[in-house]
């Protein structure tokens, strides 16, 4: 693994972005955690090299994060579930913040961090989809549409950078135990875990397992793919 890296994790302080952070730290990274609330990641203040609370749907707010031309390494966890029913009691301003975290909030990001990423000829992307991204959840339109759209964006920005020697790609994780699962009925959680062949739901340490293969020198020929993590639902 590249050690001495510098890593910015958004959706740092839980779930898959909280083990990313922890996985970064052991392969011996500087890692910037960034998330809505910086309270989640205070008792890491030593072990951070900045703590940084912002909106990721905020260009500006993104644009102006100290040292962010310098970032070598990006993980994209930032998310929220968005309105969990049928698409026709969707409201528009539910429909719009979904799509403003879940997808701006990637876009503005990989705007910020790209350039210097390109300029010294190195650099790793992940961004964090969902198999329900790919298949689609019934009463998650938003959420659903926000994660194909991530997937969609992944693989055109791999192709623009594609000799670079910047890579992009995407993790697509089945139902994960983190506090995303907070609005979903028990009925919602059985289901999704009823349709995982391994019978249990993924861990955050799973996926961050993943990604730091993916954000590593390990990792050299893959870029513009979709890595499911599923546990055997997702087969093609």
């Amino acid at each position: 693994m590249t050690a001495g890296r510098t890593a910015l994790v958004t959706g740092a302080g839980s779930g898959i972005g909280a083990a990313c952070v922890d996985r970064f730290l052991a392969d011996g990274h500087r890692v910037v955690g960034v998330d809505l609330r910086a309270g989640r990641m205070a008792e890491r203040a030593r072990d951070l090299e900045a703590i940084v609370e912002i909106d990721v749907a905020d260009a500006d707010a993104v644009s102006a994060i100290d040292g962010v031309d310098g970032i070598d390494i990006v993980v994209q966890c930032a998310a929220i579930a968005g309105p969990i029913g049928p698409l026709t009691g969707t409201s528009p301003t539910d429909w719009d913040r979904a799509m403003a975290v879940n997808v701006s909030g990637v876009v503005n990001v990989m705007r910020a961090t790209l350039p210097g990423m390109v300029g010294r000829g190195w650099g790793r992307v992940v961004n964090v989809a969902s198999i329900a991204g790919k298949e689609g959840n019934a009463h998650q339109a938003a959420y659903s549409a926000s994660k194909g759209a991530v997937i969609a964006l992944t693989k055109s920005v791999a192709k623009e950078l594609a000799t670079t020697g910047v890579l992009v790609n995407a993790v697509a994780p089945t139902i994960t135990n983190t506090p995303l699962l907070g609005p979903a009925t028990q009925e919602m959680l059985d289901f999704m875990v009823s349709r995982v062949p391994m019978g249990r739901m993924c861990q955050p340490e799973e996926v961050a397992a993943l990604v730091g293969w993916l954000c590593s020198d390990e990792c050299s020929f893959s870029t513009g793919a979709c890595f499911d993590i599923t546990g055997g639902r997702a087969t093609y």
